[in-house]
């Protein structure tokens, strides 16, 4: 007999479209997910994206969406959206650049994972690692082959939840990704290639 920890939850994987966008706004709620974010902050400057926190990050990503660009993937459990990942080329992000820790380390392309909101109640789980499957997997699709991600690995065991948005160190390795650098004693950019 499995306990919980080992039963797999059946999960399926989509790209957010417009036809999924309501699926996305029912995931990340009133609130955007985190303080307004909508998944915005590396896509935006500091400036651009306090200006439009909330309603204007909204309509942002909605923008984004309806353009016919995947800004990433959407987690189903049967038909409930419990997860989100964030996944694109890396110029998608200009943020990333523009931060001293995580600006590039080669001229190799890359897709960037950036960010992850996975709902409360599907949280410890093991989502991550399988999230991160289904990202290289899509990836490949894509035709990348390289996958980056920046994750926070804490100095003493564990982290809030408000403060693991980019993943953990520790899923993204169980994963297969390798660390690449190290600019900041709780940052690893880390590499999977597909």
């Amino acid at each position: 007999m499995k306990t919980k920890s080992e039963k797999k939850l059946a999960l399926e994987f989509h790209p957010v479209t417009p036809k999924r966008w309501s699926d996305f706004e029912t995931l990340f709620g009133e609130k955007g997910a985190c303080g307004g974010c909508w998944c915005m902050l590396w896509r935006l400057t500091r400036k651009e994206f306090e200006a439009r926190k909330g309603e204007g990050n909204r309509r942002a990503m909605q923008g984004i969406v309806n353009s016919g660009e995947i800004p990433g993937l959407l987690v189903y459990s049967g038909k409930q959206p419990v997860a989100w990942c964030s996944v694109a080329p890396r110029d998608r992000f200009p943020a990333l650049e523009r931060s001293r820790v995580l600006k590039k380390i080669d001229d190799e392309p890359v897709w960037s994972v950036s960010c992850f909101f996975i709902h409360r109640d599907f949280r410890k789980q093991g989502l991550g690692v399988r999230i991160l499957e289904a990202v290289t997997a899509y990836v490949q699709k894509q035709g990348g082959r390289i996958v980056e991600g920046y994750p926070v690995e804490p100095k003493k065991g564990r982290t809030a939840d408000a403060f693991a948005w980019t993943g953990l160190a520790s899923f993204f390795r169980k994963a297969g990704f390798e660390e690449c650098a190290r600019r900041s004693e709780t940052r690893p950019i880390m590499r999977f290639f597909v």
